[in-house]
């Protein structure tokens, strides 16, 4: 099949740079709402956590239009760059300086939209994202991807088919995000608010719950240079979703890792970060034994007869306990959480038995998720 290179359908839009004096943090007659890497999830573009840039920085062709396609260009994560979303608003908005927009005509924008949510379109630029400590697409990058040539009957019925694909993924991620609502329901209901305490269950600080071995510490400050082989090193970038990543872990030598003995990984932790994204979880088994975390990352382990591990990660995930954590974080340029603070996160301690009646109705839950997130990925691919 004839192949174009896809510069002779598009422009490219570079984001708008700006200062931290040049940031409103309210809308007002002279500033723009701007969108930055955060928006973009799932293919959709957000306003959950949006900024206000002055209307002066902005040059008129920076002001996103229907139909453009808004891409992540710039990260310090590879899961991140390239991720892209359609425009589908008429809203007057902007985008900043890691971001760049694709801008095609008119015949384009419905085949254009579809190609960059393709495992083709994530694949190439898996390859050509490059940098030292940012990962960067570059204008060439973007236009010497290749895309077919169709007429205009096939490129409708591809967009449709495509289009209707979609519809079911959405229902499907509703889905999901439904199961998600249904455990913290029953969270509630079984406990409570974890900071409230309405039940009036017994508290005792994070430290006074952990096992003998676990100091609640920062781990390695500096973990050396990358090399293949080494020791594997968590960092907060490798958490995503709240599930753990393999896929792109520095390694450090075993020399400095064994400096930090206290944080080795033994095979059943929850790490919280302390860093960048602070106060998120997750639970890691035994396939990460042996493994490092870096001092964005904290290992935690539990005495089984106080606190059950699981239980401990919905419990700090719970929203208001999770607040509460956050609002702890201190600093100016490096926010992080102070090992004093988070040792005394008091926590509420219902009975055992309670506990893992809970992680069982979570992890039937979660089952079905996992059904719905394969049958999901399947579509996507």
């Amino acid at each position: 099949m004839e192949k174009i290179k896809i510069k002779a359908l598009i422009k490219q839009v570079r984001g708008v740079s700006y200062k931290p004096e040049d940031l409103h943090n309210k809308p007002d007659e002279n500033s723009v709402v701007l969108l930055r890497a955060n928006n973009i999830a799932d293919g959709q573009i957000n306003f959950d956590d949006v900024v206000y840039v002055d209307k002066s920085k902005v040059s008129p062709e920076q002001y996103l239009k229907k139909g453009d396609i808004l891409i992540c260009a710039s990260s310090g994560s590879k899961n991140l760059v390239g991720k892209a979303a359609s425009v589908t608003f008429e809203k007057e908005c902007t985008f900043g300086a890691f971001c760049k927009v694709i801008r095609s005509n008119a015949d384009s924008k419905d085949l254009l939209s579809v190609y960059f949510q393709s495992s083709i379109y994530r694949k190439k630029i898996a390859e050509v994202a490059i940098g030292a400590n940012i990962n960067n697409i570059r204008n060439e990058h973007i236009d010497n991807l290749d895309i077919p040539v169709y007429s205009a009957e096939e490129r409708m019925y591809i967009v449709d088919k495509i289009k209707l694909a979609q519809n079911i993924i959405d229902k499907r991620k509703e889905e999901l995000s439904c199961l998600n609502e249904l455990i913290k329901a029953r969270f509630v209901e079984m406990f409570g608010d974890a900071v409230d305490n309405p039940m009036g269950w017994e508290k005792k600080q994070l430290q006074e719950i952990v096992t003998d071995d676990c100091t609640i510490s920062y781990g390695i400050v500096q973990t050396g240079n990358d090399q293949e082989e080494g020791v594997p090193v968590f960092r907060p970038v490798d958490i995503v979703n709240r599930i753990p990543k393999l896929e792109e872990l520095k390694r450090t030598t075993e020399e400095i890792s064994n400096k930090y003995k206290r944080t080795i990984l033994k095979g059943h932790e929850m790490l919280i970060t302390v860093r960048a994204n602070i106060a998120d979880t997750c639970i890691v088994g035994k396939e990460f034994k042996g493994c490092n975390v870096g001092r964005g990352i904290v290992p935690i382990r539990t005495q089984e007869n106080i606190m059950v591990l699981e239980f401990l990660k919905y419990l700090m995930d719970s929203k208001h306990l999770n607040d509460d954590i956050k609002s702890k974080a201190k600093g100016i340029t490096l926010i992080q959480l102070n090992m004093e603070d988070l040792r005394e996160v008091e926590l509420i301690i219902p009975p055992i038995e309670q506990q893992k009646a809970f992680v069982k109705f979570a992890e039937q839950v979660n089952k079905s998720k996992v059904i719905k997130y394969i049958s999901t990925q399947k579509l996507c691919t």
